[in-house]
């Protein structure tokens, strides 16, 4: 039977549609992380020139990563509720004025609290995108084309350490990687608000179809009471959003210290640090949308059961780099970076994506927020902790434990292994 040629064209305009949104939502959500992951580069200038020390770099990336989960969940609660596009516009404008007001100061204190305020609004990005996301794309194929989404995180992470180090080879200072970024990232809100789409309806196209049996219809938004169960009520949510905290022990260990550790611990120059870095992050790009596919198309949308292999591999990754001896050739410190990278990024884009299905789209946003707090939890360790370790016992026990952090990750994966895929199906 051939298919209704205006329900063709409809289905035809709705695929652009989807993936105008995914490709702007991508590029708006990286500035993002443009303004948030430029200090990992200038961390170790600003270290040297004794404008700040270790320990109080590290209390401010604890307080900063605790906030940052703080200001997913708060705004996670009404995201659901509000239009995601200026509520992204608006976080991503004030991220950029935080970075301007951060380059302008020499005090401890005042470096303190911009990084702080920007922490609020770095929470203003990803749960409207998670709400959004899930009125665009179906449940059967969001764990492939959110991967892809994901992948945003890794490239405005190389934006970060590719800017700064072109700017440090140019002989700029610390200052200016965060004078450019709050520039690019001003243009990037305006963008936003312009180009990002909240819903289809908002595009002018159809909402999306759950039961293709049922016309389609734009959904009212779910009471309170029934998001706080859909959320707090699923135990795959709790345990996915514990083991959130080990997987960015891990990521942020890598990313946020990555150049200083490379620097003191390995002896290689800031610019050639940052340069392997963003290895790590490309490698990042490709093991996010590989882990998507595994999930889709391997676990028939069971994120949880690949998250059990990239955090072991990760593990063992880690251990290789942690294990590898000083003065080993750059290639192979490179590769086990590429390799820890390749892995970790998998379960740092399917938490979202499992929230997110089991939350269904009534409460995604308020499942990703929940995620969230409990993954930048995680700064207690990866900022503070790390800091306290590396001063204590150096960076060698620092690397190690690392490694155990994300063992300990698989073995939470591990409770939730006979999960269903989404929780439509739940009353």
């Amino acid at each position: 039977m051939s298919q209704d040629p205006s329900s063709a064209d409809k289905a035809v305009a709705f695929r652009r549609a989807q993936w105008r949104f995914i490709l702007c939502s991508m590029i708006a959500y990286a500035f993002f992380y443009l303004t948030r992951k430029n200090l990992s580069m200038a961390q170790p200038l600003m270290l040297e020139e004794g404008v700040i020390t270790m320990k109080q770099l590290g209390l401010i990336m604890s307080v900063h990563g605790v906030l940052s989960g703080g200001s997913r969940f708060v705004p996670g609660v009404g995201a659901d509720r509000l239009n995601g596009r200026i509520f992204m516009t608006i976080g991503l404008a004030l991220s950029a004025a935080m970075n301007f007001f951060f380059g302008c100061t020499s005090l401890a204190v005042l470096f303190g609290i911009f990084w702080i305020v920007n922490a609020w609004t770095q929470g203003m990005g990803f749960p409207p995108c998670a709400k959004m996301l899930t009125h665009w794309i179906h449940p059967k194929e969001l764990a492939t084309k959110m991967s892809i989404w994901n992948t945003s995180h890794s490239f405005g992470a190389v934006m970060a350490l590719g800017l700064c180090s072109a700017l440090f080879g140019l002989g700029f200072g610390w200052r200016w990687c965060f004078y450019v970024p709050a520039v690019l990232a001003g243009i990037a809100a305006v963008f936003c608000f312009f180009c990002v789409k909240d819903s289809p309806t908002e595009a002018g196209v159809p909402e999306l179809q759950l039961d293709e049996a049922q016309p389609a219809a734009v959904a009212e938004v779910a009471p309170l009471k029934r998001r706080l169960k859909l959320v707090y009520g699923n135990p795959v949510i709790w345990t996915v959003a514990l083991a959130n905290f080990f997987v960015y022990i891990v990521r942020f260990g890598f990313l946020d210290w990555g150049p200083t550790f490379l620097k003191q611990f390995k002896g290689i120059p800031v610019a050639k640090g940052g340069l392997m870095i963003i290895a790590f992050e490309l490698a990042a790009v490709v093991g996010t949308v590989f882990a998507g596919w595994v999930t889709d198309k391997v676990f028939k949308g069971r994120g949880v059961r690949t998250c059990v292999f990239c955090m072991l591999f990760a593990g063992l990754f880690s251990f290789g780099f942690w294990y590898l001896p000083n003065g080993a050739p750059i290639w192979q410190a490179t590769l086990l970076l590429m390799g820890a990278g390749f892995c970790i990024y998998g379960p740092q884009a399917l938490i979202g994506i499992v929230a997110a299905n089991q939350a269904t789209k009534e409460a995604a946003a308020m499942a990703n927020g929940f995620t969230g707090i409990m993954g930048y939890a995680s700064t207690t360790v990866s900022g503070i902790g790390i800091a306290f370790i590396k001063e204590s016992y150096g960076w060698g026990v620092t690397l190690g434990a690392i490694a155990a952090f994300a063992l300990a990750g698989m073995l939470l994966f591990l409770l939730a292994w006979n999960a269903s895929a989404t929780g439509y199906g739940r009353k």
